[in-house]
């Protein structure tokens, strides 16, 4: 069988889509995906995978004409099946015209003429973002057959030295790394002050590293300031890449529910998550050595980007003195 999977755009969400390619090529599927830029060093580290197909798609991008041309131009790859994992009816389009004979999804947004391998999603019986995704290997409505395997990053020593040099960060001890930004918005963030804390706390005993996206370089900025320069800023001065090698090479790693979090429990690193308005139900690291940290408030989770009550206590009450616990934990 030769598949293509329709990739989701997040991050985190590329790493709960593992599990199923996971599925597919111990049945010896070869696979490929279309998917973001952004989002192919994560699949260049995952083995399952052979090409990586570039989706030049925008979230939000209709561009009816463009993913009819991609998809005519996909017709002589002789695809045997399509794994459509967004919802939306523009994601099937590709598929669609690219005439794969099976083209498999959950019915979303009316994609009756899209797919025709649909499944019904039953949120009770598969709470997790990831086992929905693994459900698509199987036939509709069958049971998942047996345990899913947690998603796993391939990170070798020589490119974790690559990463540091690069960055200049050769030959420094193993690091905290602590990863303060959430695209989502700031009902997923736990205060700069807390993380100010943390690390000036961690500081005395390794280098202190806040990483994320160049959206979060202020955010980083803002913590090193108010810990009197206990962390180093490297908030969008890492490539997606380098930032799982250097993270493969960390002593522990502290997160807000994000891309960056998944990413470090696919790496097998000792890890605190801290959910706010957001649900470890749904989306939770995928890891034994993760320790999730939630305050179970009675308005969490509001999955809303803005606190609607402006108090933000989900993430302002969990003290950093429950985080460094856990980590000693």
């Amino acid at each position: 069988m030769k598949i293509l999977v329709v990739a989701p755009s997040w991050i985190g969400d590329t790493l709960m889509a593992q599990p199923l390619l996971m599925r597919l090529a111990g049945r010896g599927a070869i696979i490929d995906v279309l998917a973001p830029d952004w989002c192919a060093p994560l699949y260049r580290r995952m083995p399952e995978v052979r090409c990586i197909l570039s989706s030049p798609f925008r979230h939000g991008d209709f561009a009816f004409n463009d993913r009819r041309a991609l998809g005519r131009c996909l017709r002589t790859e002789g695809y045997d099946e399509a794994i459509v994992l967004p919802n939306s009816w523009k994601s099937a389009l590709v598929p669609f015209f690219a005439a794969i004979p099976k083209r498999t999804g959950y019915q979303g947004e009316a994609r009756w003429g899209l797919l025709n391998h649909r499944h019904r999603l039953d949120k009770s019986r598969h709470p997790r973002l990831v086992e929905r995704y693994a459900q698509l290997a199987e036939p509709p409505g069958g049971a998942l057959p047996g345990a899913l395997p947690d998603p796993r990053l391939d990170s070798s020593p020589e490119q974790q030295r690559t990463a540091r040099d690069a960055l200049g960060l050769a030959g420094t001890d193993a690091p905290y790394i602590l990863c303060p930004g959430a695209e989502y918005g700031p009902a997923k963030r736990w205060p700069s002050r807390h993380f100010a804390t943390l690390a000036r706390h961690l500081a005395g005993h390794g280098p202190v590293w806040l990483m994320g996206s160049e959206k979060d370089a202020p955010l980083g900025e803002e913590i090193v300031s108010l810990s009197g320069g206990a962390a180093r800023n490297l908030c969008g001065n890492s490539s997606l890449e380098q930032a799982i090698d250097l993270i493969a090479g960390a002593r522990a790693v502290v997160s807000n529910d994000s891309g960056l979090m998944h990413v470090a429990a696919a790496l097998d690193r000792p890890l605190v998550a801290l959910y706010g308005s957001s649900s470890p139900d749904y989306t939770p690291p995928l890891s034994p050595r993760a320790k999730i940290l939630t305050l179970n408030l009675s308005c969490s989770p509001c999955f809303e980007r803005e606190c609607p009550l402006g108090h933000f206590k989900c993430l302002t009450d969990l003290a950093p003195e429950q985080v460094i616990a856990a980590l000693n934990a």
